[in-house]
């Protein structure tokens, strides 16, 4: 339960901890159907190679031994997708996504590419899972946790649905330490992206709250402590484009 008065931040707004959820679903409700095209103009490409990253490091089995991945806050299917490309036949993935919207665009995709029987599409949300315990053999979620009102319920979730030697990989953005980068990733970010949101999807709004969000996140050591706290082991982190992202990594042992 909330306590009164408990707040936590939208992009740099403080708001209401029980309004987070309805701010952020409303965010990509609107975006929802140019999402993956606002990532691509916005990295300029480079989320398709930190996503492949991700999938190196999940590593699905090739051959037929089950395994069941869990892909949170992955609503247009995109890690499943690569996932699913990947593995053998006995890989199968559920995309859990609190925005129905979101889901919507995943299953089209899906049915496009004919992986609509390997990839599943479920409603949900990250800090209270509608799945038993030790249901999955991985868990994934890429750029996404940030987004989650409370991120030590979604963690404490991952470890409780995963099935002891299982992964937790999360793709975050984090925080940009090279000197030049960093001016010049602010000003991109905040001069540039939400312009550019507002051209292609018509919504800046939306977009200035995720380049907000970006700034909110905990940076990798603290991150890295808080899966820590949930449960995991072997926890370990590593940097991508100058430090633009962070690969974070946790098993339940």
């Amino acid at each position: 339960m909330d306590r009164p008065g408990e707040t936590t931040h939208f992009g740099f707004r403080d708001v209401p901890l029980g309004d987070k959820q309805t701010l952020v679903n409303d965010v990509f409700r609107s975006v929802a159907s140019r999402y993956d095209l606002m990532n691509d103009l916005m990295s300029g490409g480079l989320h398709r190679v930190w996503k492949d990253i991700m999938i190196t490091a999940l590593d699905p089995p090739k051959g037929e031994r089950p395994f069941a991945l869990l892909d949170v806050a992955g609503g247009t299917g995109d890690i499943s997708f690569r996932a699913a490309n990947a593995a053998g036949p006995g890989f199968h993935a559920t995309v859990c996504d609190i925005n129905t919207d979101m889901l919507a665009v995943g299953r089209e995709r899906a049915a496009k590419r004919h992986l609509d029987t390997r990839v599943d599409f479920v409603e949900g949300n990250a800090e209270a899972l509608g799945f038993a315990d030790r249901s999955f053999d991985a868990y994934t979620i890429a750029f996404g946790i940030r987004n989650v009102p409370r991120i030590d319920l979604a963690l404490r979730e991952a470890y409780r649905v995963l099935r002891p030697g299982s992964r937790f990989l999360c793709l975050e953005f984090s925080t940009v330490e090279m000197p030049g980068l960093d001016k010049l990733y602010d000003f991109f970010s905040f001069k540039v992206t939400p312009p550019l949101g507002r051209m292609v999807t018509g919504d800046a709004e939306s977009y200035q709250y995720l380049v907000e969000s970006i700034r909110k996140f905990p940076k990798p050591a603290t991150f890295a402590d808080m899966i820590r706290e949930a449960g995991f082991s072997r926890v370990s982190w590593q940097t991508l484009s100058g430090g633009i992202v962070a690969l974070h990594s946790g098993w339940r042992l």
